[in-house]
């Protein structure tokens, strides 16, 4: 029992560890950024009793696209103003690097806990204050950022545990320790970052998800699928993160039976991502056709009311095609490579392929009674 009480405490002590991992904090401004998702099998399931699973990934994303029809200009959030600004910013890239410890560890057979601390760093480029700056034309503005994210809590359970099948059910919290507060750098009246550049998201947030997986051939063919839904409170900016849903299925083979260390894997990864909405006034910039031009954002409404961000939200379907080595005992290397097949980034820019290696390691920490 003592081992057992320990344990959770270990996991969290270890993500206080990387917590506390310095990193720079440099940064001006963005205007939104995306990864990749895929379903990785040791990060979904319920480790063994006593066993701690530990898994290391980097996830690269790169957000350059543009999709026809579209323009890449979007809206400023004036967070200390409570203002958002029509067609302020006209995006150019947004590249993300995500390494993530996620670590899994079995209370009992069916139960386990899960803790996921992951490490961001961005780098954003992007047009700044079209219609005002630079004869309208804005200025072009490079930066970059770096430190933890939000920490996920999660609890799961095996519902229907079995030799051939899994059915998993999870229901986590997400922490507000990245930081949501950071100010633009080096500059005088420095002014809040908008909260799509932020690190964190400033409130706490909920997730509930199903996972499960069968095996087809045994040791051979299996299929898996899983489901989530996230949901995150209003932060005290006026600023709520829409809500995120993910639908995932594949299928695992070992194409050799005789080399077991080779796993192919392909899956096929859906998100909808529902619009943010933020607590402000309303403004435009201006465009040649206005008397002014170039000048001040023009207002349109002064009221401070809940208004939707008009290019926020996405549907992204993908097709994602992985590798697993089992490479030593108890010890996993994986690739995905993410592949667009269908996305609408309302009218921000697309998602472009993206990468995710890792590499598993699982402990016996506590002998199974």
């Amino acid at each position: 029992m003592a081992g057992t009480r320990f344990i959770p405490g270990f996991i969290l002590s270890l993500a206080l560890v990387f917590f506390s991992w310095p990193g720079a904090q440099v940064a001006q401004a963005s205007c939104g950024s995306v990864t990749c998702f895929v379903v990785i099998g040791s990060q979904q399931q319920v480790s063994p009793a006593g066993v701690l699973t530990v898994n290391g990934f980097y996830n690269y994303t790169r957000q350059g696209t543009l999709l026809n029809g579209t323009d890449g200009v979007i809206p400023a959030v004036n967070v200390d103003n409570r203002q958002m600004i029509l067609g302020h910013h006209r995006e150019l890239r947004t590249i993300s690097q995500t390494f993530t410890m996620d670590l899994n560890y079995g209370v009992t057979d069916r139960l386990g806990i899960e803790v996921a601390v992951p490490y961001i760093r961005r780098k954003h480029q992007h047009i700044d204050g079209l219609g005002e700056a630079n004869n309208g034309d804005g200025d072009l503005t490079r930066f970059s950022d770096n430190g933890i994210g939000d920490i996920f809590i999660n609890a799961k359970y095996n519902v229907l545990p079995s030799l051939s099948s899994m059915l998993v059910a999870g229901f986590g919290v997400y922490l507000p320790t990245g930081d949501w507060k950071q100010k633009t750098a080096g500059l005088e009246g420095a002014e809040t970052m908008e909260p799509t550049a932020q690190l964190g998201r400033g409130q706490f947030g909920l997730q509930g998800s199903l996972y499960q997986t069968y095996e087809l051939i045994p040791h051979r063919l299996s299929q898996f699928s899983s489901g989530s839904y996230r949901h995150t409170f209003r932060n005290n900016f006026g600023y709520q993160f829409g809500d995120q849903f993910d639908f995932n299925f594949g299928a695992s083979l070992v194409p050799f039976e005789s080399a077991s260390w080779l796993v192919l894997i392909n899956q096929f990864n859906y998100r909808y991502m529902v619009h943010d909405s933020f607590s402000g006034s309303l403004a435009r910039s201006q465009n040649p056709s206005d008397p002014g031009f170039p000048d001040e954002a023009i207002t349109i409404d002064d009221n401070i009311r809940n208004r939707a961000v008009p290019t926020t939200g996405s549907t992204y379907f993908a097709y994602s095609p992985g590798i697993m080595l089992n490479i030593a005992d108890q010890v996993q290397f994986y690739f995905y490579a993410q592949i667009p097949v269908a996305r609408d980034f309302n009218g921000n820019l697309a998602q472009s392929t993206s990468f995710i290696f890792g590499l598993t390691k699982s402990f016996q920490l506590t002998k199974p009674s």
